[in-house]
């Protein structure tokens, strides 16, 4: 597959234009969030990090469930790349493990920041500029919640909230993307 535009098409096909999976993060962020406010910080650090680990299958089960294959061609290069942020996603995590030692409400900000530069990725994957927007809200998203000294339970529901407005977004793109490929 050496068409770059066949390539990306072929990844929307695949993954609802990444949809299912904003949609499986939000709900990641969500079970984080619940855990922060209903048990404690210490532990939703642990329900994000463990959901996190399950954003892929379950944003998988959410395609297949809409419809679409959950894979892309073999021949995609552009699956390579999605492959390479996700060992990008965990190398940071050390980083985002230590600064929330140093302040437990540094924790979701930083993943904010994480995730964020690695859907920035994902405009290249998908070839959509609404990736740029998401990476760059959450990256802005991060940056407030230091800023403001929000507690980790905020910034939990800040990505939870986020992720799904975004998650929505995402699907309406698809369906009008799906809409213009059946009648051109």
């Amino acid at each position: 597959m050496n068409d770059l535009h066949a390539a990306q098409a072929d990844m929307r096909r695949g993954y609802l234009s990444g949809a299912g999976g904003i949609l499986a993060s939000s709900l990641a962020w969500a079970a984080a969030a619940g855990t922060a406010i209903f048990v404690s910080p210490a532990q939703s650090v642990w329900v994000l990090f463990i959901g996190g680990m399950l954003i892929h299958p379950v944003g998988l089960v959410i395609c297949k469930l809409l419809g679409a294959s959950g894979g892309n061609a073999k021949a995609n290069p552009l699956g390579g790349l999605a492959g390479a942020t996700t060992f990008w996603l965990i190398f940071s995590l050390p980083l985002v493990y230590v600064a929330h030692l140093q302040r437990m409400e540094w924790f979701f900000p930083a993943m904010l920041l994480v995730i964020g530069g690695r859907y920035l990725t994902f405009a290249t994957i998908y070839g959509m500029r609404f990736y740029w927007v998401l990476g760059l809200t959450l990256a802005g998203a991060a940056m407030a919640l230091v800023f403001l000294k929000a507690n980790a339970q905020v910034g939990a529901i800040a990505g939870s909230a986020t992720e799904f407005g975004f998650a929505i977004a995402a699907f309406m793109l698809h369906a009008r993307w799906q809409k213009a490929q059946t009648a051109g």
